[in-house]
């Protein structure tokens, strides 16, 4: 602690010196666009690394803000379709709606499981509700993996920013112990490896907030649209029970005079 105590205090004691010999360069160089450039550029090559894991972080929340959306995976006009042909007994015609590549969708890819199975068993009407659950279950899952990506941003970026300072410490500390021997450059050394340490912590953490936040809301989204999806399907397999069922035959009619 001694040591580590004596290098914060030699860094703020370069401070004044180093204010006391700027001049209109140096209120320049403090101005907010350069200091911006000096927290993006100013981490070293894991900095550099942080960035670029920011980067793709924003493309993949452009990505799945786009996607994950309840119009995007249960869009109305296909639900309405599927409305009318189960309504009206057309299981089939159903079906290849599913499955056309055009109509694929989150709901499609859980009801075509459930038509296919109800068509082709015996007892696909006692296994449909089954199989949508499988098909359900399955369909959220893979909507939960393509969000996993930005939760391990989330997760590594501090990580990242945490050896950046580790890296920074061990620097400093080679610069104490170089001191001794040249003190040409002793303080602007020691004071690079300390931002160094500092900027890659504040770059993991600016990074790492976001992405867990925005992993989170990805995450109650998907629930919100699944338990939505399901009230849906349920609709649609009271449909086409009711669409399905025997019509009753019409009573004969009744030859003249005879009793009732």
């Amino acid at each position: 602690m001694t040591i580590l105590s004596n290098l914060l205090l030699q860094t703020v004691a370069l401070a004044p010196d180093a204010a006391a010999g700027a001049g209109a360069g140096g209120a320049a160089a403090s101005s907010p666009g350069s200091t911006l450039l000096k927290f993006i550029t100013g981490g070293g090559i894991i900095g550099y690394v942080i960035v670029a894991l920011s980067i793709a972080a924003v493309a993949l929340v452009v990505i799945h803000a786009i996607q994950i959306r309840r119009d995007a995976l249960v869009p109305p006009d296909k639900l309405n379709a599927l409305k009318s042909m189960l309504g009206e007994g057309r299981v089939e015609e159903a079906l290849e709606y599913c499955v056309l590549p055009a109509n694929d969708c989150y709901l499609t890819r859980i009801l075509a499981p459930g038509l296919t199975r109800y068509l082709r068993s015996a007892f696909g009407a006692f296994e449909l509700k089954n199989a949508l659950e499988e098909a359900g279950a399955e369909e959220t899952a893979r909507l939960y993996r393509s969000t996993d990506a930005i939760g391990v941003i989330g997760s590594v970026a501090p990580l990242l920013g945490l050896l950046g300072t580790v890296q920074g410490m061990i620097g400093a500390f080679d610069t104490v112990a170089t001191s001794a021997a040249n003190n040409a450059g002793y303080y602007e050394s020691l004071a690079a490896n300390i931002s160094i340490a500092l900027i890659t912590t504040f770059q993991g953490l600016v990074v790492a907030i976001p992405c867990v936040t925005i992993f989170t809301f990805f995450r109650n989204r998907i629930d919100g649209i699944a338990s939505d999806t399901a009230q849906r399907l349920d609709e649609l397999v009271m449909l086409l029970e009711t669409g399905s069922a025997p019509t009753p035959a019409a009573p004969a009619p009744r030859p003249a005079g005879a009793r009732a």
